[in-house]
């Protein structure tokens, strides 16, 4: 049994993200061309300031992706068999214990059994545990990466409206939960938020969609301040009041929401909150929207010591999720040293 370890925040110094390659067996096979230059636009950010990338690719395909990668990137291409790319969601979660760095694995059920996830729920498994330096360590719950959000102190967020969805751990209570992420991911607090909700998310409102923490007790909001007439309005602004109450202490930013359909006349889920935190660099989820520009501002605030970098993540939406689900941090200390060590080489495949 491994010492009572503390999930870490984001902005732990890091060696990589995991990404999963989108391809023709994927949801992204009528946006491919598109999407993939998103990846490759995130893959660029990251290897510019030094961040490797562990790359989930299909078996038969790697050469394929190597022909699209300059040579010079950092990029460690790992064979996976997936359903979808939203890695945030079943990619291992990483503690600290006294042992060192624990890859943490949670059940992954497609967010409540609506889509098959049993090829997801088997990566860390069969393709990613290999790579780290402590065995995997497994909890028998069902829970996603994109459901949680911890700061330094270890007080960790979360949404009832995700939680509490029966098709996820049946009727597994507010004390069962808390006790769970105590037990298993070091909560030193828990908090579960009752508000805030997108219109087309098919995750049962991920906190990583509505409100994030700063390194510095603040909260970045996802609001809709902006348009007083949305739908979203009334709930948003009960989830800032909701936040002000549990977190008096904190100082807010509210981002502005962007109104994004589909070519069907469907509202997508578009959130500035689901922003990817990495060394020194913010990588900022834009729409080309009206709003991008005083998203990126608020973010600049909240995040002064990080440099902004947007992505245009307008083809993720068309799939109801954007950057930070389709990404996972990998802290430092986590892999193996001939895995950091190849990862940091260029573009190649681990064997």
């Amino acid at each position: 049994m491994q010492p009572l370890s503390r999930l870490l925040p984001e902005w732990a110094p890091q060696d990589a993200i995991i990404l999963a390659w989108p391809d023709e067996q994927t949801d992204w096979r009528l946006w491919l061309s598109q999407v993939r230059q998103v990846y490759l636009d995130i893959i660029n950010a990251l290897n510019d300031r030094q961040i490797g990338v562990i790359l989930l690719v299909r078996d038969g395909l790697e050469k394929d992706v190597q022909a699209l990668l300059a040579q010079q990137s950092q990029v460690l291409i790992v064979n996976a068999d997936y359903n979808d790319t939203w890695v945030r969601d079943y990619a291992f979660l990483t503690c600290e214990s006294a042992n060192g760095r624990v890859p943490v694995e949670f059940v992954f059920n497609g967010w409540g059994n609506k889509f098959d996830a049993s090829k997801d729920n088997r990566v860390n498994r069969h393709s990613l545990a290999r790579l780290c330096r402590l065995p995997l360590h497994q909890v028998n719950i069902v829970a996603e990466g994109g459901a949680i959000e911890i700061d330094e102190s270890g007080h960790l967020l979360s949404t009832a409206s995700c939680l509490f969805n029966p098709e996820r751990n049946g009727d597994m209570t507010e004390d069962a939960y808390k006790r769970t992420f105590t037990s298993e991911l070091g909560a030193a607090e828990v908090s579960i938020l009752q508000h805030g909700h997108l219109e087309g998310d098919d995750t049962d409102g991920h906190i990583d969609t509505l409100v994030r923490f700063t390194p510095d007790k603040g909260l970045v909001i996802q609001t809709s301040y902006n348009r007083p007439e949305d739908p979203h309005f009334s709930e948003l602004t009960a989830l800032t009041d909701e936040c002000r109450e549990v977190f008096p202490d904190h100082r807010l930013f509210e981002l502005p929401l962007p109104y994004i359909v589909n070519v069907d006349g469907d509202r997508l889920p578009a959130s500035y909150a689901n922003f990817l935190i990495t060394n020194g660099a913010i990588l900022a989820p834009v729409y080309q929207q009206p709003e991008d520009d005083e998203a990126l501002d608020v973010l600049s605030r909240a995040y002064p010591q990080h440099d902004i970098v947007a992505i245009n993540c307008r083809p993720l939406i068309e799939q109801f999720g954007s950057l930070h689900c389709i990404s996972m941090q990998v802290p430092k200390h986590t892999l193996l040293d001939d895995v950091v060590e190849q990862l940091n080489s260029g573009v190649s495949v681990y064997v």
